[in-house]
């Protein structure tokens, strides 16, 4: 047995991130949030009644766009180096 080894409860846990990193991932993830939440809704409970309201521009426009400036937020803290 290597003696050289210590317990996993004695070694000194290295994260890939750091704070800043998660704090901004966090913020990311709740952008891609908001997007999934105003783009749900605005069906029709009856099928036979067409609802327009499913192509307001909240659904078509800004929902997705939110989801996708998101998933920028979320590349940028990955590639965020807090050191600087």
């Amino acid at each position: 047995m290597n003696k050289n080894k210590k317990p996993l409860h004695r070694q000194d846990l290295n994260f890939v991130f750091e704070k800043k990193n998660y704090i901004v991932m966090g913020i990311g993830l709740a952008v891609i949030a908001l997007g999934f939440i105003l783009m749900a809704g605005g069906g029709s409970d009856d099928p036979n009644i067409f609802n327009p309201e499913i192509y307001s521009f909240r659904r078509i426009r800004l929902a997705p766009a939110l989801v996708l400036l998101g998933f920028a937020i979320e590349v940028y803290a990955i590639l965020l180096n807090p050191r600087k």
